[in-house]
């Protein structure tokens, strides 16, 4: 006979010592913690903007906000510090990250040669991975004419780029372009909670597509190379640099 919480069991007891396979023993369920929990809390507060660059992450008042243990909120942090969105120093203790410049063009720069290679596999590309481009365009564009929230429109026009990178029909590259967009996640959320040029944008990429589609590849590839250094540029004067 089992018992709930005393483990599984790989066989059951049947009769006086008979023992024959038990038939749910491969059956599994990935349970979240509540670290995991409070960590994707404090990842979408980051990323909304809800808590700014240099803002400290108190154990305490975190652990009495979200009714969870102190320890709890220290794991939490733990991988908030892993993945580079909070900073942990001596005497100081936790706080959001702060854009670092140097790493702003590290990954501008290196997000534009993985989105012109993409760009330029346009003809080689499999018709999923074309029909994603004009999927994550399209919904970008819809999020914009609903007037969606900031929070929305940075994730659908990351998307939009990440989608790029697919055309290029390597995992391990949209795999990096993933990365990267997490990294700019940060910076943008720390430099504009407004929804600035969201038409503008959507207009662009429309265009782009455009292009693609009429075999006007190289065109399109010199396209997204300009609107990526504008991009760069734009960050690096809302820090304050450019």
């Amino acid at each position: 006979m089992t018992h709930e919480g005393a483990g599984r069991h790989d066989e059951r007891v049947v009769g006086d010592n008979a023992q024959v396979p038990d038939p749910y023993a491969a059956l599994h369920v990935e349970v979240t913690s509540t670290v995991d929990r409070v960590a994707d809390e404090l990842r979408r507060a980051v990323f909304d903007g809800d808590l700014e660059s240099g803002t400290p992450l108190r154990e305490l008042a975190l652990a009495a906000s979200l009714g969870v243990a102190r320890s709890t909120v220290r794991e939490a942090l733990g991988v908030l510090v892993g993945e580079g969105i909070a900073t942990r120093e001596p005497n100081r203790g936790v706080t959001v990250a702060t854009p670092d410049v140097a790493s702003v063009r590290d990954v501008c720069r290196a997000r534009a040669v993985l989105e012109v290679a993409g760009v330029r596999r346009w003809a080689a590309a499999t018709d999923d991975e074309r029909s994603e481009v004009r999927a994550a365009v399209g919904a970008y564009t819809d999020a914009v004419r609903r007037g969606a929230t900031y929070a929305e429109l940075n994730e659908t026009h990351l998307a939009v780029h990440v989608s790029l990178v697919g055309l290029a029909g390597s995992p391990r590259l949209v795999h990096m372009a993933r990365s990267l967009v997490a990294e700019l996640k940060l910076v943008l959320a720390q430099i504009d909670r407004a929804e600035r040029n969201a038409h503008d944008q959507a207009d662009t990429h429309g265009a782009l597509v455009a292009l693609l589609d009429a075999g006007r590849v190289e065109e399109a590839a010199h396209e997204i190379e300009h609107h990526l250094a504008a991009a760069e540029q734009d960050i690096l004067r809302a820090l304050g640099v450019a």
